[in-house]
């Protein structure tokens, strides 16, 4: 299943699995706050900052910088923020502005507005990019909170290597099916009668190159097609009631002005919210084909 020697993802060495496995469940940060690293000025990273929020990175694939420049700080800080973590190959996806960098806020406009990022509903449980194609994998990205909602907004996150154990030690076969290229399907995007993107199968569990696991999921509900077989059934179940338990590695934050996060496109879902008069939520989202180099 996996061409690299002594990884921890190969179903076939459970020894390997078991040193990474009780080390990865032993540095878990029990609490988000562990995540925050304070950074003076994002255009100017200091290597003490960045060797901190490196750390968390590698302990469990997310950090959270806390900086005072929300509102001052700018779409081309924040590529030349993450070029500092090897991130170059931005995803010009069809709601990106011509930068590649996305303006997440409520819009009504055609092109956005039928889409939930752009609206002030709840967003499921995903991975971003899960429609992608292979060679536009989402390994990377960035969110920078420029105006946080008046209400609500909140953002739910999970490593996906801890979901990866999670699934693992209930049954090694779910892990099995859920790496199969066929195992999710996302149907195509039609409108109007145009195919703006095709149909779109791959596997929830992929091992890129480097042996390092990448995750693919959404929890939407309708228009997604799971494999028809017990094994994938039962591994979403599993997925879905550890997402919405009060595990300690399940962190919970709003991100305010200046703060942002920066991971290797972990879990993660957003609360539905509220928007005021003098009060509009506004994040910058960065994705990014480049896993983040530590």
């Amino acid at each position: 299943m996996n061409p690299h020697s002594n990884s921890p993802f190969d179903l076939n060495d459970n020894h390997a699995y078991k040193i990474w496995r009780d080390k990865k469940l032993a540095t878990a940060p029990t609490d988000i706050s562990a995540l925050i690293v304070d950074v003076k000025d994002l255009n100017n990273l200091s290597n003490t900052e960045k060797s901190a929020l490196s750390a968390s990175i590698k302990v469990c694939n997310m950090a959270i910088y806390a900086s005072a420049q929300g509102q001052d700080g700018n779409k081309h800080m924040m590529c030349q923020f993450g070029r500092r973590f090897g991130l170059e190959q931005l995803d010009h996806n069809m709601g990106a502005d011509d930068d590649g960098i996305t303006e997440l806020e409520v819009k009504t406009d055609p092109l956005h507005g039928r889409y939930i990022p752009y609206s002030d509903r709840a967003i499921h449980w995903h991975t971003d990019g899960y429609y992608n194609t292979p060679q536009q994998t989402i390994r990377g990205l960035l969110l920078h909170c420029v105006e946080p909602a008046a209400k609500g907004g909140e953002n739910a996150l999970l490593d996906h290597e801890l979901a990866y154990i999670h699934l693992r030690d209930i049954n090694p076969a779910y892990i099995r099916a859920l790496m199969q290229p066929d195992a999710i399907t996302i149907p195509a995007n039609i409108i109007d009668g145009k195919t703006i993107r095709p149909a779109r199968s791959g596997p929830v569990f992929s091992i890129d190159s480097q042996g390092n696991l990448h995750m693919r999921y959404t929890e939407r509900v309708r228009n997604i097609e799971w494999k028809d077989e017990p094994e994938v059934s039962e591994a979403i179940k599993a997925l879905v009631n550890l997402m919405h338990s009060d595990v300690h590695y399940v962190y919970r934050g709003t991100l305010q002005p200046g703060q942002g996060l920066i991971c290797n496109n972990v879990l993660h879902d957003r609360s539905a919210f509220e928007n005021s008069d003098n009060q509009t939520r506004l994040l910058y989202r960065l994705r990014y084909y480049d896993r983040i180099a530590i």
